[in-house]
């Protein structure tokens, strides 16, 4: 079973040390101690907490799709020449890049500020540990 110190659940849940404190006090969350004796929770735990408290803004674009990744974000950077452009995005805590065409760019009436949805359909994907 993999459990997490108290800072290092807070670091992956994005708030603070004191907030997962409160959450374990009020029972959001479960902790038990370490060999140790070290406050700790598991990793099964905080990841249902994680899917839970998913949220953000809701998809600007209303239609069906068989891609499940999506990103939805600010726009906060656009490199352009004349066939390809780089757009950045600002999704929640993650940074999207995309590669597109330059006239996408333009049919789609990005700048920076846009709100829009990141897709990601990708058939390889890969996984890493610590």
């Amino acid at each position: 079973m993999t459990t997490f110190r108290v800072s290092e659940a807070a670091g992956l849940l994005g708030v603070s040390d004191d907030t997962v404190r409160r959450w374990i006090d009020n029972g959001a969350l479960t902790a038990s101690a370490d060999a140790a004796g070290r406050t700790v929770l598991e990793g099964s735990e905080l990841a249902a907490h994680l899917e839970a408290s998913a949220g953000g803004p809701g998809d600007p674009v209303q239609r069906g799709s068989s891609a499940r990744n999506r990103f939805v974000g600010l726009v906060t950077g656009i490199v352009s020449d004349r066939v390809m452009s780089q757009v950045q995005m600002q999704c929640g805590p993650h940074r999207v890049v995309s590669l597109m065409s330059t006239e996408a760019v333009r049919e789609l009436e990005l700048e920076v500020g846009s709100l829009a949805t990141a897709v990601v359909k990708a058939t390889t994907v890969i996984v890493e540990t610590p």
